[in-house]
């Protein structure tokens, strides 16, 4: 072999070799994911939530300290501190980072346009400004939204039948953090109309303001209370069922975590699902999909809670038909 072919060769292989090594090496780097809950870090649900989304990325071949290393943050519902977590975390440079909640997302996407974001427990994310369209976001930002607009007639309809009396629903929320408030009043007032049911707003700004806002609507006779989706709500979420009870009010909440802690009855779409299904979006990034290109999902699976002593203690008597149709009530 003349000594020119050899070592062209012998380059040739070297470059093979080194080439294959390069892939090897990447193959094997620890990957780094962002995460910024909206929510406090002592929230048992909120925890739930947390270990589906791990617990789907361990079943998709990620494993924390492994092949994967997770930076978490807890917003724990204050805008400031989200503010500060967001920077800190775009900082860190991440393959991909998963948010919750409307007020986290915004925070991010202020920070970057080009780290793929995933949501999940997002209301609007068209009305928000994160995405161009469900079928095709664009940009960085996608995820899992649990916007169902049926959902503020179905809460109107719930109360009614669980509450027969009822003849006024006031909407409890704070409209710094739940904007997406706004989204759910056609179906809310539709189905008001149907069942002869007077909406109004009932907005609070900070805590110290729930109770005034609940006692004076427990003034009325015939009131009940909706509890809308709201970050703000969470937080505050066992005062919030403590001054329902305490004046007596029946209340429907837009999560099961609410019923736990002794609300009377809940109906919304499964966040735990939706953390589980965000973890399938950032594998799909990990291994090279862009966000843009993954479309916005939307809720498939919802669940009804009761609670029966709450029930009793308000001289309700839950109907048949309601607790036949519940996904779990709590004795």
């Amino acid at each position: 072999m003349k000594r020119r072919v050899f070592i062209t060769l012998l380059g040739g292989a070297a470059a093979s070799i080194a080439s294959l090594s390069g892939r090897a090496q990447q193959s094997g780097q620890i990957r780094k994911v962002a995460v910024l809950m909206g929510y406090a870090e002592g929230d048992p649900a909120v925890q739930s939530y947390l270990a589906a989304f791990r617990g789907e990325l361990a079943k998709l071949g990620w494993t924390d300290g492994s092949n994967l290393r997770i930076e978490l943050r807890w917003g724990a519902a204050d805008p400031d501190t989200i503010n500060t977590f967001a920077k800190e975390l775009i900082d860190l440079r991440p393959d991909a980072i998963l948010g919750t909640t409307t007020i986290v997302i915004r925070a991010l996407a202020r920070e970057t346009h080009t780290i793929p974001i995933v949501f999940a427990i997002v209301a609007d994310p068209i009305g928000s400004g994160f995405v161009a369209s469900l079928a095709r976001p664009g940009g960085n930002i996608t995820g899992f939204t649990n916007l169902d607009i049926a959902l503020g007639g179905k809460w109107i309809g719930l109360l009614k039948e669980i509450a027969p009396h009822t003849v006024r629903a006031a909407l409890l929320f704070n409209p710094t953090t739940a904007p997406q408030v706004q989204i759910y009043m056609p179906a809310i007032q539709a189905a008001a109309t149907s069942f002869a049911v007077e909406v109004s707003a009932a907005p609070v700004h900070a805590k110290d303001e729930i109770e005034g806002a609940i006692a004076a609507e427990a003034r009325n006779p015939g009131c009940g209370l909706i509890v809308m989706p709201d970050i703000f709500n969470r937080w505050n979420s066992d005062l919030i069922v403590a001054l329902a009870a305490r004046y007596g009010l029946p209340a429907i909440y837009y999560n099961r975590s609410f019923v736990e802690s002794g609300g009377l009855i809940a109906y919304s779409d499964d966040f735990a699902e939706e953390l589980r299904q965000a973890a399938g979006y950032i594998d799909r990034i990990l291994r090279g999909s862009r966000a843009g290109e993954l479309p916005i999902q939307q809720p498939t699976k919802f669940e009804l809670m009761i609670n029966l002593k709450t029930a009793k203690t308000l001289g309700l008597t839950i109907p048949s038909t309601l607790l036949a149709t519940a996904d779990e009530v709590i004795e």
